[in-house]
């Protein structure tokens, strides 16, 4: 099975047009048409990226006192 992939965008008439296909003519073809999920997002996927860190008694146990309520 041979297989191309193009991206192409919807035209304002809803007509879909693709050309340049690397297949012969009365070449057998499946059309599947896919919405792309790779839209682009308005909303930033690292929004602490670039933050500065800081560490309050980074070698201080972590919740003490719930462990000793657990024994």
């Amino acid at each position: 099975m041979n297989v191309h992939r193009i991206e192409t965008t919807i035209s304002q008439d809803r007509i879909l047009t693709i050309t340049d296909l690397p297949f012969q003519a009365s070449d057998a073809v499946e059309v599947i048409v896919l919405e792309s999920s790779l839209k682009p997002s308005s909303v930033n996927p690292y929004p602490l990226g670039g933050k500065p860190l800081r560490y309050d008694a980074p070698t201080e146990p972590v919740a003490e006192a719930e462990y000793n309520v657990m024994q």
